[in-house]
């Protein structure tokens, strides 16, 4: 249960009973009626704008209609006390019985507490990860996987019906330069002396290296031939490549715990003929035509030219310029290749993309807004969502990367250091927007500031205590149906209260984090309830009356074991929406 949904749906009917006794028109408008936590939780658990919104449709005053709304909902058995504050706000204050029996809620739901039916099974296609197969995956390239993966975990989680894509980008100058990286890897294991100057502007990579080796060990029929320089072996060399470079990046993803349901081909679709409809689509409708584009301002873009040539209306669309579809050469810009991709997944079933880029296509959004708004004719939504740049630091300094001199530290190498769990949760503890640091020593720190271990000691505390209580009570019944039919109404201390109502807030923010697109939310909340859990841990040893296992009071310890299994439920849902496996006991 969403309890603010819960409650916005008995705001409402109590709006309608206000409607039908005359004191509202008939025909109000309740959409913009909300139910929400109190900006100072001293006012209360919930405040709705109800009076604020509704006030002037119904010729009254807002603080006189807010205390007409609040007498129908102090008639209800959940609420304790309603208070009309300021211009017409009204707080509400919930009874403790209400509370108690959300635990209850927790406990027979398990981990699928907090499973919404927001999306209601409407597809979504989140693309994500999408690196050129030209070298390993590197650690700012696990930002992004981990993000989409998150992504799509909490929409699948909200109700919706989630495609999780990875579109591989073979069509080219790029995979070009990785086939003739491969091509003189070659020569040059073969024992030829090849001249360094000819490595300029290529892949430096040793997995580069690794792929001429194993390209060596092909048979004869399918081996390219590094010294022919024919179109063919080429042709051998750039499809070797990829295939060779895609299986350890899948390899990669792997062991990082990201999966994707479809690999989609650039080279595949321009083959197929797929970007020449998009195109005779566009133009049919009047969208493409020939000018000359004036020079834009700052660095100049790599399809820029100054020249006639085919261009897509993107300013009627929202776009600052319109946009060139073809290279003077005749072949498709790389915008061109993804109109038609946005198409093909649009044509698959998802109206509503996804796509998580690095930051350096921030530039690029405005016109693909533009092309999937012109190409979908409007049936399809994108969004983007851009994934800063990681900084990499140990022992206080920043690891220093170079991608063209081929130094760079790949996913597989921080995996390896820490382990897949903590490189998941770093990932996540901020915005995809904000930079982030990864500090080798920070994130495998045993202390509070480490959200990692912070989270996972509070989901491996609460297991502890029933580790204890197998010792000090072994005859008691400590199973699901046992915990679930606890007598709540035992949890009466404020600090029990105050922790299954920071419990009750997950549903919402499942459904917040889903519409918004912001996994870091999940993060964040993981983080209070830990900081809550752990602080109601220490109050038990200075307040013996508040210890977990009370074996002079066999009730309230099975109340307060089904409140520890709440706790472990909803970190455990937490973690598991990330990727990240519940530890059980922290070594």
């Amino acid at each position: 249960m969403n309890v603010f949904r819960h409650f916005r749906d008995e705001i409402a009917a109590v709006l309608a009973a206000l409607a039908e006794a005359g004191d509202l028109p008939a025909d109000s408008d309740f959409g913009r009626v909300t139910c929400e936590p109190p900006r100072d939780a001293a006012h209360g658990d919930m405040a709705t704008n109800a009076a604020l919104v509704l006030a002037k449709a119904a010729g009254a005053k807002p603080r006189d209609l807010a205390e007409n709304i609040a007498g129908g909902l102090r008639k209800l058995d959940s609420v304790a006390a309603v208070e009309v504050a300021g211009p017409g706000f009204i707080n509400i204050r919930v009874t403790d019985r209400f509370w108690q029996d959300r635990a209850a809620d927790i406990l027979a739901a398990g981990r699928a507490y907090g499973d919404a039916d927001i999306g209601q099974g409407a597809p979504v296609n989140v693309e994500f990860t999408s690196a050129n197969p030209t070298g390993l995956l590197h650690i700012a390239h696990a930002r992004g996987a981990v993000f989409g993966d998150a992504l799509a975990a909490l929409l699948e989680k909200a109700g919706y019906a989630v495609t999780r894509e990875y579109y591989v980008n073979d069509w080219g100058g790029q995979v070009d330069i990785l086939a003739d990286s491969l091509l003189k890897r070659m020569r040059q294991l073969q024992g030829e002396a090849v001249p360094e100057s000819e490595f300029e502007g290529l892949y430096p990579g040793r997995e580069v290296i690794d792929a001429a080796e194993a390209a060596l060990k092909l048979p004869p029929a399918e081996r390219p031939d590094p010294v022919s320089g024919s179109g063919e072996h080429r042709a051998r060399a750039r499809h070797f490549a990829v295939a060779w470079m895609m299986d350890r990046i899948r390899d990669d993803l792997a062991a990082l715990g990201v999966r994707h349901d479809v690999f989609t081909s650039e080279r595949a679709l321009v083959e197929a003929g797929a970007v020449d409809a998009a195109f005779a689509d566009l133009e049919a409708r009047g969208l493409i035509y020939t000018g000359v584009l004036e020079p834009p301002k700052g660095k100049l873009p790599d399809d820029w030219e100054e020249r006639p040539q085919a261009l897509f209306r993107a300013t009627q669309f929202g776009d600052d310029t319109d946009r060139p579809l073809k290279k003077s050469n005749g072949d498709w810009t790389y915008f061109a290749t993804d109109i038609a991709y946005h198409l093909d997944k649009a044509k698959r079933g998802a109206d509503r993309l996804i796509d998580v880029w690095g930051a350096d296509h921030q530039g690029y959004i405005p016109r693909m807004k533009a092309a999937v708004d012109a190409i979908t004719r409007g049936a399809a939504s994108l969004d983007v969502k851009v994934v800063q740049l990681v900084r990499l630091i140990r022992d206080g300094a920043v690891v220093k990367m170079s991608k063209r001199a081929g130094d760079v530290v790949t996913v597989r190498d921080v995996v390896d250091e820490v382990g897949k769990d903590v490189v998941r949760f770093v990932m996540l503890t901020r915005r995809n927007d904000a930079p982030l640091d990864f500090d080798f020593a920070a994130v495998t720190e045993r202390s509070k500031d480490n959200p990692v271990f912070y989270v996972q000691y509070a989901h491996a505390r609460s297991h502890s205590v029933f580790r204890q209580v197998s010792e000090v009570l072994p005859e008691l019944d400590t199973g699901h149906a046992s915990l679930a039919n606890a007598d709540f109404s035992t949890l009466t201390d404020e600090g029990e209260l105050s922790l299954i109502k920071k419990l009750t807030m997950w549903p919402r923010v499942i459904e917040s984090a889903a519409e918004t697109h912001e996994p870091h939310r999940i993060a964040y909340y993981l983080y209070d309830i830990a900081a809550d859990f752990h602080a109601h841990w220490n109050r038990g040893r200075d307040e013996p009356e508040l210890k977990f296992v009370r074996p002079d009071d066999l009730p309230l310890t099975l109340a307060r074991l089904a409140l520890v299994k709440a706790v472990a439920t909803v970190i455990a849902s937490g973690l598991v929406l990330f990727g990240v496996t519940p530890a059980e006991e922290m070594r």
